[in-house]
């Protein structure tokens, strides 16, 4: 695991679609909402360019987010929070989402606040494991 400018990245053994849809079903058995799935792969196929497999998900819990929006409007720019996997030219998969360090600091969050986003980081090893 690595962050570089707020971003982790960790690999995963899954193809970017079953990493993905581990980390959904995850997500979705903790009752955090996936607001949307987007296959950008697919998206770029569409108007005749090559991509390789990459896809995003964008998921929250307005429990969690709404009071980091109270605290601090502007942080609705990184939520709902997005993971991206995404295979590199060696063949490799990568699952990349914002640091939630560096989220605290970008917005000035209290450690009370930053909990309600730190809590990816355990969901998102599940799903790689």
């Amino acid at each position: 695991m690595n962050a570089n400018n707020g971003i982790i990245s960790q690999p995963s053994p899954y193809s970017v679609t079953e990493t993905i849809d581990r980390l959904e079903a995850i997500l979705q058995a903790k009752g955090i909402t996936i607001f949307a799935r987007i296959d950008q792969r697919a998206e770029a196929k569409k108007v005749g360019l090559s991509l390789r497999p990459t896809q995003l998900l964008l998921f929250g819990n307005p429990k969690a987010g709404t009071p980091l929006m109270v605290a601090e409007p502007t942080i609705a720019l990184d939520l709902p929070l997005k993971v991206l996997a995404w295979e590199a030219v060696d063949g490799k998969v990568w699952l990349s989402y914002n640091d939630s360090d560096y989220l605290k600091q970008r917005f000035s969050l209290s450690d009370e606040l930053v909990k309600n986003i730190a809590v990816i980081t355990p969901l998102i090893n599940q799903a790689l494991q």
